[in-house]
Order: C-alpha cells, then sequence, then structure tokens
C-alpha cells in the first residue's frame, strides 16, 4: 500500500473553483481501481492551499489512474488554477495507529 500526498495552492479567488472540481469527482477518484482511501485538507493558516491524502493498493494502480482519462479531465479543469507549482510525494507506511477519533485531538 502506498500513500500520496499533493500540495496544492491555487490563485487568489480560485480556491472555490477548485472546490467545485473537486467535488464534482471525488467519488469517481475514491471508486477508481485500486484507490482504497480520499482525503481532502485545507492548510488552516493558508485558505488557498489543499492537500490531497489518497491511498493506494500499489504504485501501479496510482500510475493506472494517472494515465486515465478521469485524471486527465480532472488535472486539466484544477492545473489552470494553480497560484504555485503543486507539490506530490508517494509514501510507504512504516507505523500507522488505530484510527482517528476527536479524542484523540485533545
Amino acid at each position: 500500500m502506498i500513500t500520496r500526498i499533493v500540495c496544492m495552492t491555487f490563485a487568489p479567488g480560485k480556491a472555490d473553483d477548485f472546490l467545485r472540481v473537486f467535488e464534482a469527482n471525488k467519488l469517481l477518484i475514491a471508486g477508481f481501481e485500486g484507490c482504497l482511501h480520499l482525503e481532502l485538507h485545507r492548510d488552516a493558516a493558508a485558505p488557498d492551499t489543499f492537500f490531497t491524502i489518497s491511498r493506494w493498493h500499489s504504485e501501479d494502480d496510482l500510475e493506472n489512474y494517472r494515465r486515465s482519462e478521469l485524471f486527465q479531465r480532472t488535472w486539466a479543469q484544477t492545473k489552470v488554477l494553480f497560484g504555485d507549482k503543486p507539490k506530490a510525494w508517494t509514501l510507504q507506511g512504516i507505523f500507522e495507529s488505530g484510527s482517528f477519533s476527536s479524542q484523540n485531538f485533545k
């Protein structure tokens, strides 16, 4: 299993446009073969910066997604909104505790 983190900073006034693109495609992405999990987070201190965190069965599954028509279409709609170059990391897990809950953040 791998985790993919993508940091995207949007041009001023473009975050809502991105949120519309994400909303329209999130279930398709989450349901793509090999995708085990999908999250979207917004930077609390920089509201034009977002992070997607996705879990994939394998790097091959991630690459199949990145070569798909779904990714090509979604990325084309997203990249025109950027205010800065996106950054991405592909991680292999070493340790993960149980599931998160609000009690973990006291």
